[in-house]
């Protein structure tokens, strides 16, 4: 049998307490058996007569309840829309006896309290929340395709209204215990070490006022609402959903129109409607690729980066930078943030100046006010020191060099710094393309070096790899994916080679993408066939983004390593030769020289394209689309056949949060494992006539005769 997951106990005797406590877990998650626990606690708890209230509370420091088991709805993803219907069932009407019961009951909420969670605090009759960080309030069901089902949808417009329901449900967000209140969804807001005693005060308020039960029968009932303010409410709603989902995610916009529809019911058919409307949802091919990220995720947060157990991270208390330009700042204000002391250095010293001062502005940025907090910035000011002289990075426990892109120029800066550094301490190069091996021959501590690379802009990507060097240490890679995570980034181990991984994989479709504008594919059909697949941008529009030079020259190196599949671009190098780079520049495949920088169309380009020009032929927007991303399912599976990665799931998640790769197909290994190997084979035959680059590989060959998926 299962170990207990709550206990009951009496702070008073009228008063019933049940504690949360998964044994052996950092959260409270309901499964199947914790659901049958509530079950038998409340039959119990129901037949008392002398109970005045009903509290919940959770033993897990920043934790209330983290939601269902996602890994039990995995395991269901198969089962018929009946017995969907059927498991969300179950869930209202274990939920909805709270608010049903002989006494008050009220959920005590000291941290995060999200999907299931929720639905169960919003089932008590009252909610009360500390006021610590930790303490949010959401539903973050759409976020893996599907919504609340079990009575969130029904419940909470009735609470807080439909308006602020809608906002909430169909963001996927959480909200603070502040703005819980502000909205009526939390009835009170009071420190952490009071929340026992004040929800308590609650119950004997209540009871004394019989306030819960007039709430109990008005949220019992439809909501009233005008059919004009109800349309306006729709349109408003549906619209906004689909400028952000693109209409590539259905829940946000399912759940809307079940809550339109459910307003004018009473509390029993809304349940009904909520089960019935997730059996639409509830196994289908994107929530399963969503629910596949969220696992993602979760490993990665948990991945040491290296087998051995035994092997942990040491402490990285104080870091050095060198190179105080946009990926320089960028990296020493991620450290700084999270109270990191940082010394950065630049070889000149109007750069370093500007470094420093971008570090301070962004560590300074308050959300709330959205501007600078001279509070924050005299808080971390002290953390960053502009260094003069190489020894002030002698006290760093990891120095990251983040200067320009030439072998030469880094080795030479780690034979003159390296002596400087304590011997315990790791030299990391952020590179994007440069061998660490290569780099590591300038060293005399090859075990201690590291690539560390960071991707542009670092505060908003997620993303870090971590490159393993011929000599690279265990110890040094655990400890470098302990800082990463502890600056709330997501790492991902990769082994030395050209590209390392995101790049490598990038390049594919980048250089498709020219081929096929120089076989007449016009740039607006390329880009929309990238987008309408799922990617935040196209990859002729990337280009520019990231700048045709820095293109150009990732593309050489790549050129170099991989001379029988990777097409060395005549367009690219007249691009850069004409000085056209991009949004740097102001020009590239587009003109960027308008209101905001936003791009606009050059009519001048084609006479630089022209004389290029292969043919001009109608390409389908079907084959542009697979050209585009064939060749990186091929290219992964070298990759894994050469052991850059360790697992499938670092090259998905890899291209998620490094290129945007869209998560409602679940990864490009998951994505493909949808068509499988066989079909992808057939999709690549029209295309042999264009060299290695769209043959398969002996890898997919073996997969598709032994059916076997990347996911196994």
């Amino acid at each position: 049998m299962a170990a207990a997951a709550m206990r009951v106990s009496f702070p008073e005797p009228d008063i019933a307490l049940i504690t949360l406590d998964a044994p052996d877990k950092s959260a409270n998650i309901f499964s199947r058996h914790v659901l049958d626990e509530l079950d038998s606690h409340l039959a119990g708890l129901e037949k008392r007569t002398d109970l005045a209230g009903l509290i919940f509370v959770s033993a897990k420091p920043g934790i209330f309840i983290a939601g269902a088991d996602l890994r039990e709805f995995a395991a269901a993803k198969d089962i018929q829309p009946a017995d969907t219907v059927a498991m969300c069932r179950r869930g209202q009407e274990l939920f909805r006896r709270l608010s049903k019961t002989p006494f008050v009951t009220v959920a005590a909420i000291d941290g995060m309290c999200v999907g299931g969670g929720a639905e169960l605090a919003v089932w008590c009759d009252r909610r009360i929340m500390s006021d610590r960080p930790q303490a949010q309030l959401g539903f973050p069901e759409v976020k893996i395709g599907i919504f609340p089902g079990w009575g969130g949808t029904v419940r909470t417009p009735r609470i807080v209204g439909l308006s602020n329901a809608v906002e909430m449900i169909s963001s996927g967000e959480s909200i603070d215990s502040r703005a819980a209140y502000a909205m009526g969804l939390a009835t009170d807001v009071v420190p952490a070490e009071r929340l026992q005693s004040a929800a308590i005060a609650l119950v004997r308020a209540e009871k004394a006022s019989g306030d819960y039960l007039r709430d109990r029968e008005r949220w019992s009932k439809p909501i009233e609402m005008s059919e004009t303010e109800l349309a306006f409410l729709g349109a408003t709603a549906s619209a906004y959903i689909q400028q952000q989902t693109k209409g590539q995610y259905p829940a946000p916009l399912a759940a809307l129109e079940l809550m339109l529809g459910s307003i004018a019911v009473d509390e029993t058919a809304a349940c009904v409607a909520e089960a019935e409307g997730m059996a639409a949802l509830f196994g289908s091919p994107i929530s399963r690729a969503l629910i596949n990220v969220f696992f993602l995720t979760d490993r990665n947060k948990k991945d040491p980066g290296v087998t051995d157990a035994s092997i942990k991270p040491a402490a990285i208390k104080s870091v050095g930078v060198i190179g105080a330009g946009i990926m320089g700042a960028g990296i020493a204000a991620a450290g700084v943030k999270r109270k990191l002391a940082t010394v950065i250095n630049d070889a000149s010293p109007e750069a370093m100046q500007r470094g420093v001062r971008n570090v301070l502005e962004e560590v300074s940025f308050n959300k709330l006010t959205k501007g600078a907090d001279v509070q924050r910035t005299l808080e971390f000011a002290p953390l960053i020191n502009p260094a003069v002289d190489d020894i002030e990075f002698s006290t760093c426990d990891l120095v990251i060099e983040a200067i320009i892109e030439k072998p030469d120029a880094k080795q030479a800066l780690f034979r003159r710094l390296e002596p400087k550094l304590r011997d315990d301490a790791i030299l990391a190069s952020n590179t994007s393309a440069i061998s660490i091996g290569r780099l590591a021959e300038a060293v005399k501590k090859p075990e201690r070096f590291v690539g560390i690379h960071f991707f542009n802009p670092v505060r908003k990507m997620p993303l870090v790899e971590v490159i393993r060097g011929p000599q690279t240490s265990d110890q040094t890679i655990a400890t470098a994916v302990g800082y990463c995570k502890f600056i709330g980034k997501s790492p991902i181990v990769v082994n030395d080679g050209p590209g390392f991984l995101v790049n490598r994989l990038l390049l594919p479709y980048m250089n498709e993408a020219l081929e096929l504008l120089l076989e007449g594919a016009p740039i607006k059909d390329i880009d929309k066939a990238a987008k309408a697949f799922g990617m935040p941008i196209g990859p002729i529009g990337l280009y520019d983004v990231v700048g045709l030079d820095t293109a150009f020259h990732a593309g050489n190196v790549m050129h170099e390593a991989f001379p029988d599949r990777v097409v060395k671009s005549p367009l690219l190098e007249a691009m850069v030769k004409a000085g056209r780079l991009g949004e740097k520049s102001g020009v590239g495949f587009s003109l960027y020289t308008g209101k905001k920088g936003k791009p606009s169309p050059d009519p001048a380009l084609d006479q630089l394209i022209a004389p290029l020009m292969r043919e001009t032929r109608k390409i389908p927007g079907k084959e542009i689309s697979e050209r585009l991303f064939l060749p990186m399912v091929l290219e992964a599976t070298r990759i894994l056949d050469e052991k850059i990665v360790r697992d499938p799931r670092d090259v998905d998640l890899g291209l998620i949060f490094g290129i945007g790769f869209p998560p409602f197909k679940g990864g490009l290994l998951f994505w493909a494992d949808t068509l499988g190997a066989a079909k992808i084979i057939e999709q690549l035959k029209p295309y042999q006539h264009l060299g290695e680059r769209m043959k398969p590989t002996p890898m997919l060959e073996r997969m598709a005769k032994e059916g076997k998926a990347f996911y196994g």
